[in-house]
């Protein structure tokens, strides 16, 4: 590679004097013997003027301040070559000079003004190539980033080119202590974050990348989920509480079918179609994947469907059964698992859970099962399913 070779000076040109007879000073900034002259706006009797150190005399009147001035100029001049080193662009003494002077300057970008442009793409898109639930963790996770500026550095944005390895591990370590979020939560807000440097570094904002070198691992979590007479004792539970009622129809029919909270919610008599058989199928395009789910309704379920058949919510939204937040439904959940002598945390994911393991250990392929909750590869079923000791008791029979 060849050589670069950089030099500054500062000089005065004595043939031309002002009015007060004081000499204008210059910058020089020499690349390679090209040259780039331009005035620093100040001025300064000759005989003050040292030449071969290229500054003021030191004992003149008024020389001290100037060349503490001239010292400024001079590193913000080498902090200005270092910077274009850095970004791999071609160093000329006519780009180092347009950028003193502030012509040509890159344009700097701040984190939340990418963060902000992304999600307002994320909200127009929301329902037609991303979920809404997406969206709003995208947002909760901008608004996690202003806190955490506030928090820790007191400012409420920061450049992209300010962005370190440094900065994602004091993020992470807010969220574990400041936000009190798991293991596995706050490497899905890392992942939010990374994917918003991915965009700044493929629109050229950001140069070098903060995540070189960090790798994420996730916790395995073992979810709970209902057995066979845990799953009966709920629909045999005599609830008078409508309710509590309510709620254990829309929870047991999910643990029947394998639906989703946001496909229940959305469930449409349009999504059930009878076959040749004259046995009734739930097809529904899942909300989060847009994958088809191919679902047979069986008894149990059919007759879940039926109670609500007149519900006046249900006809005035259109919907097969009456679900009400999340949020509420979780909340709602606990309560049904203490009436019910249920010691087991649930959730409206744990009904998915409860399908995959309960079909599975019934006999069922993976690959059925996957077809109908939705997935595309049978790894992410494996994470919904578990072995059941029946399961290991009914092969060893075999065996």
């Amino acid at each position: 590679m060849e050589r670069t070779t950089f030099g500054l000076l500062f000089y005065i040109r004595r043939t031309k004097l002002n009015k007060s007879g004081e000499a204008s000073i210059f910058l020089r900034i020499t690349v390679n013997g090209e040259r780039a002259d331009a005035s620093i706006k100040r001025s300064i009797e000759p005989r003050l003027w040292n030449t071969a150190k290229g500054k003021a005399v030191e004992n003149g009147r008024g020389c001290k301040y100037l060349n503490l001035y001239l010292d400024a100029i001079s590193a913000n001049i080498f902090r200005i070559q270092r910077d274009i080193e850095l970004e791999g662009l071609e160093l000329t003494p006519h780009i180092v000079l347009d950028r003193y002077l502030g012509k040509k300057r890159p344009e700097r970008h701040t984190l939340i003004e990418v963060f902000i442009e992304h999600n307002e793409k994320q909200k127009k898109l929301s329902g037609i190539d991303i979920a809404p639930a997406t969206v709003v963790r995208y947002e909760t996770c901008r608004k996690l980033i202003t806190q955490f500026l506030q928090s820790t550095y007191h400012r409420e944005d920061i450049y992209l080119d300010e962005l370190s390895r440094q900065f994602i591990e004091d993020y992470e370590f807010f969220l574990k202590t400041e936000r009190k979020c798991s293991h596995n939560t706050t490497i899905q807000y890392l992942k939010n974050l990374k994917k918003i440097n991915r965009i700044a570094m493929t629109k050229g904002w950001l140069k070098t990348d903060p995540y070189v070198g960090i790798r994420f691992h996730k916790e395995q979590v073992e979810r709970d989920f209902l057995d066979k007479s845990e799953l009966k004792k709920l629909l045999d539970k005599q609830i008078d509480i409508p309710r509590l009622s309510q709620i254990r129809d829309v929870f047991a029919f999910c643990c029947l079918t394998g639906l989703a909270f946001s496909d229940v919610k959305q469930l449409r008599p349009e999504h059930i179609a009878m076959d040749i058989n004259g046995v009734n199928w739930i097809r529904k395009p899942r909300q989060k994947t847009g994958s088809m789910c191919n679902i047979p309704i069986i008894s149990a379920a059919q007759e879940i469907l039926s109670r609500y058949s007149d519900n006046d919510y249900c006809q005035m939204h259109g919907v097969l059964l009456p679900v009400c937040s999340n949020q509420k439904m979780n909340a709602y959940l606990k309560e049904l698992a203490d009436v019910c002598g249920i010691r087991k945390l649930l959730s409206t994911h744990t009904a998915r859970h409860t399908f995959a393991t309960l079909t599975l250990a019934s006999g069922a392929t993976i690959e059925n099962v996957a077809k109908m909750l939705g997935h595309s590869d049978t790894k992410m079923t494996r994470h919904y399913a578990r072995i059941l000791d029946s399961s290991i008791l009914r092969d060893m029979q075999i065996v």
